[in-house]
């Protein structure tokens, strides 16, 4: 099967060639005959399926007919940047179409968006920034026809429930088609759907355990000896880009520049970032500037880079369903992919509920020659607990930690770790 079974529009069909799309996914077979036919539906598929390009292309293809510079379509995603990734589809997919778009999300001026708005077709938003603009009446969702509802599960994990049943009291009296895509399908949101959609079709590509294409592991470790761990795996393992995943913002800055001290070409996205600096970070992982991309969960459903090799989870996800976004963002297009996650004492129930959702256990290695035995600091495993300060003024931990190479989250100062990473580990891609 091609997509040219479908009978997109010539235009549209001449910028899936030129996006390289030649073979449709299961997601895509399944859903675009169906939402082409003006059904509601739930497509329950996992992240890097194709599912953007199965609701994009044929909503394309509807707004061809109408109307131009009215907004007839929304889709509402959790986050900044699938929310972009989102628009940059629509933009590709939609070249000479005559359509436009529109992101609508916070953490940037309004005064731009409301200017777009007043011809837009399309309308990408983060449920936030979006009630503020129905509040303003500056989105108009009057003559609305689509409807799509992305990554429900995470908006209900973010607690965005409550926002999305006030953005659909704005919506036409008559209704519009509407599309929710989740990858997991917890309890709220099947609720959610049952009031929602009339008569939906139900989808489903593959299941809600993570792609066939990832390899999964576990590396015990103690907390103290996290970054040390991280720095010899990525040492010892040939990689492409690698996004590894961290529980907290703090975290997520320190690790990255932790690593970017040591030779790596390293950055952070987490939400303390400007939209400037989130997207800098996201463009130059997809581009190469960057090799590793240290983020928190914000970032687990809004990158798509299909040449991702690993996915490492310093920090442990909070649930079974987190684990399975993470490792989503590898093993892309039928791409191999690895997913490795440091486990320590206290992620033993999280490491069971992992291996019940993947079906098996999860395998569980050692690095031969890694020192496990390297006590933690005194009075606790307290990552970022610092050792008394030497007459020079630079800081020491105890007698026997400074080789562990935990730098902002351990002993070492920077220079020290920068000299025994490189000394260790070789000098880094």
């Amino acid at each position: 099967m091609s997509f040219k079974n479908f009978s997109f529009n010539s235009r549209i069909a001449a910028n899936i060639v030129a996006a390289g799309y030649t073979t449709p996914t299961p997601v895509q077979k399944q859903a675009i005959p169906k939402i082409m036919q003006g059904a509601d539906l739930i497509g329950l598929a996992q992240t890097g399926t194709g599912k953007t390009a199965a609701l994009v292309l044929p909503m394309l293809q509807r707004l061809m007919r109408g109307q131009r510079g009215t907004l007839r379509a929304l889709v509402i995603a959790p986050t900044r940047e699938l929310a972009e990734q989102i628009h940059e589809t629509i933009t590709s997919l939609g070249t000479r179409t005559g359509l436009h778009s529109t992101m609508v999300f916070g953490g940037v001026g309004i005064q731009p968006q409301i200017k777009q708005l007043r011809r837009t077709d399309i309308v990408v938003a983060c449920p936030g920034r979006l009630l503020d603009h129905i509040g303003r009446q500056t989105v108009d969702l009057s003559r609305l026809e689509m409807l799509v509802l992305d990554e429900a599960d995470q908006m209900f994990d973010m607690g965005f429930l409550p926002d999305i049943r006030r953005i659909l009291t704005h919506l036409p009296p008559t209704g519009c088609q509407t599309l929710l895509f989740s990858a997991t399908m917890p309890a709220a949101v099947h609720r959610l759907a049952d009031n929602i959609l009339n008569n939906p079709v139900k989808i489903q590509a593959g299941n809600d355990a993570p792609a066939h294409t990832v390899s999964h592991a576990f590396y015990p470790v103690a907390h103290h000896l996290k970054t040390a761990l991280l720095l010899e795996l990525l040492g010892k393992t040939p990689t492409g880009p690698v996004l590894v995943f961290t529980r907290t913002k703090h975290r997520a800055r320190q690790l990255g520049g932790k690593l970017a001290k040591v030779g790596y070409r390293s950055t952070s996205l987490q939400g303390n970032l400007s939209q400037a600096r989130r997207r800098d970070a996201m463009r130059g992982f997809k581009s190469g500037k960057y090799q590793i991309l240290v983020a928190t969960d914000i970032a687990a459903r809004g990158i798509d880079v299909a040449q991702v090799s690993h996915v490492i989870n310093y920090d442990m996800p909070s649930t079974p369903e987190a684990y399975i976004h993470r490792i989503g963002r590898t093993g892309r297009a039928e791409c191999r992919g690895e997913a490795f996650t440091l486990l320590t004492g206290e992620d033993k129930q999280m490491a069971r509920a992992i291996n019940a959702a993947i079906g098996r256990p999860v395998e569980r290695r050692t690095l031969e020659y890694f020192d496990y035995k390297v006590p933690g600091p005194a009075g606790g495993n307290q990552p970022r607990q610092r050792g008394p300060k030497r007459s020079t003024g630079k800081r020491r931990g105890p007698k026997g930690n400074r080789h562990t190479g935990n730098g902002a989250f351990g002993f070492l100062s920077p220079r020290r770790a920068r000299k025994q990473g490189r000394a260790a580990l070789g000098s880094p891609a």
